[in-house]
């Protein structure tokens, strides 16, 4: 029985690590389809939607039964509550892709931004892209270390996302005012998809230590530091002998 309950572990946790995946391909295709105004990949990603939402149906049932009919505990319990929570990030983010696809439908067959813009959207872009790597990899390994660098990826979105912000809301803005309004939502856009990689990232590292990430820093901290006198002991040792102490 309890080689069941692990293979059921198994694939639920395949299945967040697919299910990212197939967010991140949304999100890269939903950029295609903005920066090189193409309608197929905009297609593309609005249908995408079903796959990821059977993903996350198919999650959601696993961690049900997980909970419901095994009754797991300690690490087991926290895997299948943080994976509920994570499916549906990866969910809101999949949403988010949809709404970056359909921004560019909506404008095509031209383009959405102004050429002076576009560039921090590519930067933008990228970073989500990074993201979305690193994101895989935090799901497969559930390495708190790499979970916690999510957020300081999230925060170069962030500086973009107010970049976007201030630029829209100058008096010298060039462009229409339902320019500024595509801007300012697609930089919401990408700003609140890179923070739901953040909530996962969260997510994992509680997972993987039973700790938040303030609280896993904090003894990180004062493990690293209680190493270091460890060290500074043991050379003192070494240079005068154990009489030293």
């Amino acid at each position: 029985m309890r080689t069941v309950y692990q293979e059921q572990m198994r694939t639920f946790a395949h299945d967040l690590s697919l299910m990212s995946d197939r967010v991140r391909t949304m999100m890269s295709e939903a950029c295609l389809a903005l920066f090189d105004a193409d309608i197929e990949k905009a297609e593309t990603v609005l249908s995408s939607i079903d796959g990821v939402e059977e993903l996350r149906k198919k999650a959601e049932q696993t961690s049900f039964e997980l909970l419901a009919l095994e009754g797991p505990v300690a690490r087991d319990l926290r895997q299948v509550v943080s994976g509920t929570y994570i499916v549906e990030d990866l969910a809101r983010m999949a949403a988010l892709a949809v709404h970056v696809a359909r921004t560019a439908r909506r404008h095509h067959p031209d383009h959405t931004l102004p050429e002076q813009i576009e560039p921090y959207f590519r930067e933008m872009a990228r970073l989500t892209d990074e993201i979305g790597a690193k994101l895989h990899d935090v799901l497969v390994t559930y390495d708190p270390e790499k979970a916690m660098e999510l957020a300081l990826d999230d925060d170069a979105v962030d500086d973009l996302h107010e970049h976007m912000f201030q630029l829209t809301t100058k008096r010298e803005w060039p462009f229409p005012v339902s320019v500024a309004v595509d801007v300012t939502l697609l930089s919401r856009f990408f700003e609140r998809y890179s923070d739901h990689a953040v909530n996962i990232g969260t997510r994992v590292v509680y997972l993987a230590t039973g700790k938040q990430p303030e609280e896993y820093e904090t003894a990180r901290r004062t493990e690293e530091q209680q190493e270091t006198m460890r060290e500074q002991f043991n050379e003192i040792r070494r240079r005068y002998g154990s009489d030293a102490f």
